[in-house]
């Protein structure tokens, strides 16, 4: 006697949405977890966007495959990490000159916190599109054109950012997940450039 077919039940789209964003949320904490240790953080948005990735596509993966991938991410990212924190302190340099009322200082300092900011963006570009065997300085200098080369995505990276520190402003401990937003935020226009 033939069997009846069972039909493969789907999700609807809201619950594929809304499991996305948990997802996100998820990932925002591992992605918190593993920049513990201060220069880590390229690595770590680097593994978390690349799990988001997975999820997208629908493929399998968890806090293992992340943790591989942070790992393998860590063997050069270190170095974008540590080149990060330097940037900022030369932005703090800058902002201590507007104080001080040095001449040209509120052009310097603000040409300096643009530059971070334009920093910060490239950064998370780069850590979207990094997979294993990509090295961070070509990832890195890619991701500079296309901050530059399409301002949309850009401001959306950081609308992003923005969202991370009014978190954290208003809701401290709400900003720990939504480092997953902003991983999701950075290859979400990633694809969108992609496919233009």
């Amino acid at each position: 006697m033939a069997q009846p077919r069972v039909k493969a039940r789907k999700e609807s789209v809201l619950a594929e949405r809304f499991a996305v964003f948990a997802e996100c949320l998820l990932t925002g904490v591992w992605i918190a977890v593993a920049s513990a240790g201060v220069v880590t953080y390229p690595a770590a948005f680097a593994a978390g966007a690349r799990h988001l990735r997975r999820r997208t596509a629908h493929q399998g993966g968890g806090w293992r495959e992340f943790v591989g991938d942070f790992r393998t991410a860590m063997r050069r990212g270190w170095v974008v990490g540590l080149g990060g924190w330097v940037a900022v302190a030369l932005v703090w340099v800058d902002v201590q000159a507007v104080r001080a009322g040095l001449p040209g200082g509120p052009l310097v300092g603000a040409a300096g916190l643009f530059a971070l900011i334009g920093a910060a963006v490239a950064g998370l570009r780069a850590a979207a599109v990094w997979a294993p065997g990509e090295r961070w300085r070509v990832l890195l200098a890619e991701a500079g054109r296309r901050t530059v080369l399409d301002p949309a995505g850009s401001f959306m990276v950081v609308g992003g950012l923005a969202l991370v520190v009014l978190s954290a402003v208003f809701i401290a401990p709400l900003a720990v997940p939504v480092l997953g937003a902003v991983a999701a935020a950075a290859v979400a226009v990633e694809e969108r450039h992609r496919h233009r």
